[in-house]
Formats: structure tokens, C-alpha cells, sequence
């Protein structure tokens, strides 16, 4: 019943974003169960509804075994690395650009790659709907980045949900992080048609290979990515490709990165409440100081006095070196 919600809107004192595992720059969100207990008696959000969601990057010596099963479906996205898991007696490992959903009601064991930690995106769903988006994915499958692959767009996607929850569990935030969960499951189950209507030109030639390059950046902003891996993509040398690049951006590719993950930062740190070292992950930087003298270097100020900046409205001088 919505009473339930509003009485918890009005003592919101347990609200809190979890953080359990101890992972830098992890960020979590565990339902209250009288929350939980109320979006299953809804008769909207009854039908699909978020329990959990969270994202870990570079999650060393991660592992979860329930051998109690529980009554939801498990996605996992691995963003990053290498991990394994184990369901229905069978065992998976799991590389980068690959997801799993675990079937509602399985004993199940999960756990990062030690020498190669993974970074997932994991979400905690259930609802008269959820078998539906959860059956037959339980096995790992591909998520290959490529031209039309929209990675970024399904991450944003994501972040939306998460600030959504994050901003409280009133009814309508909870009706629109489930409007939203359809939209994000969506992407993985009919992934040909998400990526369909952002299809690009496979053909990469001089006159389209800056923008493929950058779209391809864009991509995987969450990598740390080479010289050596974009002139692949492109299927040019390393100097023809380096030359291209310079000679339309004005910056070498690796630069002009770097330049776009921080424009992304800054992004970060304008909308959300993300700490320092959470946005670090969601750009591909492990070293927070090393993040924190690019961003200076780049903006002309640090990222701390940026979010006072835009606190302030004072976000002329910072924006310009981004222009």
C-alpha cells in the first residue's frame, strides 16, 4: 500500500547507500524490505521491480556464495576484467564486455577474477515480469563494443536508475526507476534492436575515421585504452592514424581521450554526489591523485574546487578549457 511509502518518505532517518564489500569507489543501494514488501502488493510495480542495484570497480577478491536461494533474478554486467561464477551445477568464466543474469531461486556462487578484478554493474530485480527479461541468459553472453554498440548510452541508462533511488522511495521514484529497469533490461535482451537505430558505417575511412575513433572513446571511457588499440579499431598504422587524428583535433588520440573523460567527470560531479575516487572508476583511472593532476591540468582548477564552483555558479573560467 502507498501509505507505507509516504510514512517511509516521512522517516527516512534508515536511508543510506550501503556499502558492504569495502570495494574504492563502489557505490550500492539495498531496498528497505518494507519498501520491497510494498512494490510487490503495487499493482504497477508488482510487474518489475529493483531490490538491489550497485556498481563495484576493479572488485578484488569479490566472491558471494547463497546456497539459501533468493527470490530474485541477478544481472551482472562485467564492464572490465575477469570474473567466474557458478549456477545449476555448471561453472562460467566471465570476461570483460560480457553479462549473466542468475535465475530466481538458484543456489548460486559469484566471484571476481583476483588477477584481473572485475568491474560489474549488478542489479537485483524481481515482479510478475522478471522471468521474462531474467530466463535463458543464465550462461555468459557478448556485449562486443563496436560503432553501434551504445555502451555508453545503456550505462547512462543505469546511472539514471541509481541517482533515481538515490534521491529517496517515494512512489514516483519507484515507479519511474521501474519505467526505467524495462528500458535497461531491454538493451541486453534485444541488444541487435538497441543497437540497430545507432548503427554507424562500418566502412572507416579517412573522412569518418575521427569521429568513429571518438564515438569509439566515448564507448569505453570506463578503459584505459592504446595508442596501439584505437589505430586497430580503425584498421590504420599507428603514425598514418596518430596523423589523421592531430591533423583534424588539434591533439594526439590519447590526449583527446583524456580529455574526454574528464569532460565526462565534470559531468559526474555537476549531477550526482559521487566522491572523488567513485568518479575515478567510472572514468578508467585507478590512481585518484593521478586523476586529481589531469583534471587540474585540463580544467585549471582541481575536482573538488570544481563541485564548489558549480555549487557557486561559477563555472565560466572551468568550462573554457573543455570548449
Amino acid at each position: 500500500m502507498f501509505d507505507l511509502f509516504s510514512i517511509f518518505a516521512l522517516t527516512f532517518i534508515c536511508y543510506m547507500l550501503k556499502i558492504g564489500q569495502g570495494f574504492t569507489g563502489e557505490r550500492s543501494i539495498c531496498l528497505p524490505d518494507m519498501i520491497k514488501k510494498a512494490s510487490s502488493k503495487d499493482p504497477f510495480l508488482r510487474r518489475l521491480y529493483i531490490t538491489d542495484i550497485g556498481y563495484y570497480p576493479h572488485a578484488a577478491y569479490h566472491y558471494r556464495e547463497r546456497t539459501t536461494p533468493i527470490g530474485q533474478y541477478i544481472l551482472i554486467y562485467c564492464a572490465k576484467g575477469k570474473g567466474w561464477y557458478k549456477v545449476r551445477e555448471h561453472q562460467f568464466d566471465v570476461k570483460e564486455s560480457q553479462f549473466f543474469i542468475i535465475p530466481s531461486n538458484e543456489p548460486h556462487v559469484y566471484a571476481s577474477n583476483n588477477a584481473d578484478p572485475w568491474t560489474i554493474y549488478w542489479v537485483h530485480f524481481t515482479g510478475e515480469d522478471a522471468p521474462y527479461f531474467g530466463d535463458n541468459y543464465w550462461q555468459p553472453n557478448d556485449i562486443v563494443p563496436g560503432g553501434d554498440s551504445r555502451i555508453a548510452d545503456r550505462n547512462m541508462i543505469f546511472e539514471e536508475i541509481f541517482l533515481t533511488l538515490s534521491d529517496g522511495y517515494n512512489k514516483y521514484n519507484l515507479y519511474y526507476s521501474s519505467i526505467l529497469l524495462y528500458n535497461y533490461l531491454a538493451t541486453f535482451k534485444y541488444l541487435h534492436l538497441f543497437r540497430k537505430y545507432h548503427k554507424k558505417d562500418e566502412r572507416i575511412d579517412e573522412n569518418n575515421v575521427v569521429n568513429a575513433t571518438i564515438n569509439y572513446m566515448s564507448e569505453n571511457i570506463e578503459k584505459k585504452l592504446s595508442l596501439n588499440q584505437f589505430a586497430e579499431y580503425t584498421g590504420y598504422s599507428v603514425t598514418h592514424f596518430s596523423l589523421i587524428f592531430k591533423n583534424n583535433t588539434g591533439h594526439s588520440p590519447l590526449n583527446y581521450f583524456n580529455m574526454i573523460k574528464v569532460k565526462y567527470a565534470c559531468k559526474l560531479l555537476e549531477t550526482t554526489d559521487m566522491k572523488i575516487n567513485q568518479i575515478c572508476g567510472k572514468v578508467g583511472i585507478d590512481d585518484c591523485y593521478y586523476f586529481s593532476r589531469l583534471f587540474s591540468k585540463i580544467v585549471g582548477i582541481s575536482p573538488k574546487k570544481y563541485r564548489i564552483s558549480i555549487a557557486n555558479k561559477d563555472t565560466a573560467l572551468a568550462f573554457a578549457k573543455l570548449q
